[in-house]
């Protein structure tokens, strides 16, 4: 049943409410959004104590193989200035990278306090918060893997099929018109961006962290020969961890642009309300 416009007389769609997410799906969002917080600003602060980046399995004085570096150098005139590296160009980033704060107060660091955890410098600190969450993050994408492979969400919502690639540019155009059809189902933008960070990016975070251990390195030797070297582990752990907030970044604006309080709810909840004409169809998700 529709519910009729006043001004217009016209019919509006009758609104119900659907579960869109269960349990497991809610308690991994969560628990993802806690140990990530964590591991990027703990991470940030393990950065902080060699700024820079290699391909290989070496790094250091005898060899030019760093793609990334932040460093703060002194200038022609004195003056002491944030620099940035990357792939064979050089960039002022005073303010930001390398040197920051006011002139009165100057930190001279990869990133700036703020960025960090703790927000002094502090290696030992940083590096136990972000092993402690390592593992959290690890035990909770588990979790979520076997819970999703054993209720269907995974092949039923992520993993996209024929009909999302065809699919695709239309629910693109839509998307950059900020047009949403509220059906309470993964559009198949939504299943592809949700298959690259789930089961690609998620796993090639736990793996790259793990070619850093040399306890793991030692336990599974292979790790270091797949990724080509520890050092090229690491760039590649630090680009997935940038990958991973620009898709959040992306994430948050979609949340707003299709309607905050819906979103949060079924995330909370689990409870989603749709168009009544899409009532049949979007339900289920676990």
């Amino acid at each position: 049943m529709s519910i009729a416009s006043k001004e217009t007389g016209s019919e509006l769609p009758r609104k119900v409410t659907i579960r869109r997410h269960g349990v497991a799906t809610r308690l991994s969002h969560w628990g993802w959004a806690v140990a990530l917080f964590f591991l990027l600003f703990s991470g940030l602060q393990i950065f902080n104590a060699h700024p820079a980046l290699y391909i290989g399995q070496q790094s250091g004085f005898a060899f030019d193989n760093a793609v990334l570096s932040i460093q703060a150098i002194r200038s022609e005139d004195g003056d002491v200035r944030g620099s940035t590296y990357l792939l064979g160009h050089r960039f002022d980033t005073t303010g930001v990278l390398g040197v920051s704060g006011s002139r009165e107060r100057r930190a001279y660091s990869a990133f700036p306090a703020w960025a960090t955890i703790p927000s002094y410098h502090d290696l030992a600190t940083g590096r136990v918060v972000h092993f402690f969450f390592a593992w959290v993050f690890v035990g909770v994408y588990l979790s979520w893997l076997l819970a999703s492979v054993i209720n269907g969400h995974l092949r039923r919502d992520i993993l996209p099929g024929a009909a999302d690639l065809n699919a695709l540019p239309k629910t693109v155009l839509e998307h950059l018109r900020f047009r949403f059809d509220h059906d309470g189902r993964y559009n198949s933008l939504q299943k592809l961006s949700y298959a690259a960070v789930l089961l690609v990016f998620f796993p090639l975070m736990i793996l790259t962290g793990l070619t850093m251990s040399p306890g793991m390195d030692a336990a599974w030797p292979w790790l270091v020969d797949i990724f080509g070297g520890r050092q090229t582990a690491r760039t590649i752990h630090f680009i997935v961890m940038a990958l991973i907030v620009g898709f959040f970044a992306v994430h948050i604006v979609m949340v707003f642009a299709a309607g905050p309080l819906n979103e949060m709810r079924s995330m909370i909840t689990g409870r989603y309300r749709v168009d009544g004409s899409h009532s049949d169809g979007g339900s289920g998700h676990e």
